[in-house]
């Protein structure tokens, strides 16, 4: 997929962006060639690879440090929502912004 000029002034419109035609030519050429590294990976077979849980995992064994999931503070939803304007069934009520 190669992008056009059009496409980089569509996006740089989008981006609220004011790109100098030298500029847009650059962005267009660094753009088309990330999407080409990525069309030349999608053609790795991947097949039968497990996914890696860190990067680093290929070199040597992670230890996920990972937080033991406990609860460490009190219930205090009923001190929280004594300030609150309007409150029902233990939820803020706010008033409706779509229509």
């Amino acid at each position: 997929m190669a992008l056009t000029p059009h496409d980089i002034d569509r996006i740089a419109h989008l981006a609220r962006l004011e790109l100098s035609p030298q500029k847009s030519e650059q962005m267009r050429t660094q753009l088309n060639d990330f999407f080409g590294m990525v069309a030349q990976m999608q053609t790795v077979d991947t097949a039968g690879i497990e996914p890696l849980t860190h990067p680093v995992a290929v070199l040597q064994d992670v230890q996920l440090r990972l937080q033991d999931d406990v609860v460490t503070e009190t219930n205090q939803r009923d001190a929280y929502l004594r300030n609150a304007p309007a409150a029902e069934q233990g939820l803020f009520l706010v008033p409706k912004v779509i229509e």
